[in-house]
């Protein structure tokens, strides 16, 4: 019984944050060494996370039946990241006012140093408009694309491949065989990166806590709270009700992503889950082009997490240095915020790269009193992430649940815990261990879009 407890992956990453943590704190010099250990599974993750996007979107729409389902699931997708980005946006704006936690710093910017975010402000400098945005949609040749891990590029010349399949039909088929094979076979690399996910939470927790210690906790833990807090209310109130509203219970679908969540805990990357995520969905009964099409488009268009932070981390810097907002300056802070946090992806480090772009495009709240976030940034990016993650989560099985393009019968028994969980590994290694698994354990009808 013991032995199978700490088998689970998510109990092995629990123990390795909480190591990283104890090690962070009473020998830093030794923790801020492990930052690969971290760092070399991210990498191991975006180096699948391309082909397996690349694959997934394609094979889902290549697999329609007709073009109108695509249009029909791409514009609710839309119309549902608009509205919940709105909804993060102005819950971040709501909570920091209420408890400001920036009040009574008085912090002067002109005192900042800046050099530590020159990196960031430079970044933010690259022009950000609409036509820029449209220009950077369509990638220079695919190859560049898949090399960069761009996601919207990416998506882009993926639903344009999976058109033209779906348009030449049976001359098609053996293409549609090779990756479907190869998106098993990638599956299965996922599933040996993330034995090595207990290792990289450890490695990333005891270079985080060593490197910025728990006083830059204390010092501005009054912000960390509230983030915490925005969060954790943003999941339970507005992610609840969707849940409601779409015929699940949150709790047992957050039990059922326990894994994925625990590894972003300990990454700090929303990117780092998005592979077995995406298995996990369509095991749960969410219909494959639903999956594949919401989730990688979710962590550009539906950063719940990253929406929260913006709002926050822009009013506090307002307060701790003083600078006076009326209500109409904020509501511009939210509207510009809209725009901008369209941009962000799942990586830690491209929140604080849009901040500085927000602020330096509204000109009324000092850039450099972002060096105030430096020290917490990165303890706060993990609730950013879980967030994401869970927004993501919840949004594909809503909007699927919209389209009519889910197996409620199997989302139900899977989330009610009446098919082991551990059988998910059988999945993520793509065998024919996985096509028994579905016929066998589960109901085999899997929905097709509602016309």
């Amino acid at each position: 019984m013991i032995r199978r407890f700490f088998g689970k992956l998510y109990v092995q990453v629990l123990i390795g944050v909480t190591a990283g943590v104890i090690l962070g704190v009473f020998a830093p010099n030794i923790g801020t060494d492990l930052k690969p250990l971290g760092d070399v599974f991210i990498k191991l993750i975006k180096m699948v996370f391309a082909p397996i996007i690349f694959a997934t979107v394609v094979l889902g729409i290549a697999r329609m039946e007709n073009m109108k389902e695509l249009g029909r699931v791409g514009v609710r997708a839309l119309i549902y990241f608009e509205v919940l980005s709105t909804f993060a946006l102005a819950l971040g704006l709501l909570v920091v006012n209420l408890v400001e936690p920036g009040q009574g710093m008085n912090v002067d910017p002109a005192t900042l140093d800046t050099k530590a975010i020159a990196t960031y402000t430079v970044s933010a400098a690259k022009p950000t408009g609409f036509v820029d945005f449209m220009l950077n949609l369509v990638p220079s040749s695919i190859v560049d694309a898949l090399a960069k891990n761009d996601i919207l590029q990416i998506l882009v010349f993926a639903t344009m491949f999976g058109v033209a399949l779906s348009h030449i039909g049976p001359r098609a088929r053996p293409v549609v065989t090779f990756l479907d094979s190869f998106t098993h076979a990638i599956f299965s690399v996922v599933g040996m990166i993330m034995r090595l996910a207990p290792i990289a939470a450890f490695g990333a927790m005891a270079f985080t806590v060593g490197k910025y210690g728990l006083g830059s906790i204390v010092s501005l833990g009054k912000l960390m709270a509230t983030m915490y807090l925005t969060c954790f209310l943003f999941v339970v109130l507005v992610l609840g009700g969707i849940s409601r509203l779409s015929g699940f219970s949150l709790w047992k679908f957050l039990k059922y992503i326990k894994d994925e969540i625990f590894t972003v805990l300990g990454t700090s990357s929303s990117e780092s889950v998005v592979p077995q995520l995406m298995r996990k969905l369509e095991h749960a009964g969410i219909s494959k082009p639903v999956v594949g099409l919401v989730v990688p488009s979710g962590l550009t268009f539906n950063p719940d997490g990253q929406c929260i932070y913006y709002t926050m981390a822009a009013i506090f810097i307002a307060q701790a240095t003083n600078t006076p907002l009326t209500l109409t300056d904020q509501l511009l802070v939210l509207g510009v915020l809209l725009l901008t946090s369209k941009g962000s992806a799942g990586v830690t480090g491209s929140g604080f790269i849009t901040l500085a772009a927000t602020l330096a495009s509204m000109g009324k709240i000092p850039v450099a009193g972002m060096v105030l976030l430096l020290g917490v940034d990165r303890f706060m990016s993990e609730a950013r992430a879980i967030t994401n993650t869970i927004g993501n989560a919840v949004g594909t099985v809503a909007i699927a649940r919209w389209v009519g393009s889910v197996d409620r019968e199997r989302l139900n028994q899977v989330l009610d815990g009446k098919s082991d969980p551990e059988d998910l590994q059988a999945l993520y290694e793509g065998d024919e261990a996985a096509s028994s698994l579905e016929e066998t354990n589960l109901p085999t009808q899997r929905p097709q879009l509602a016309a």
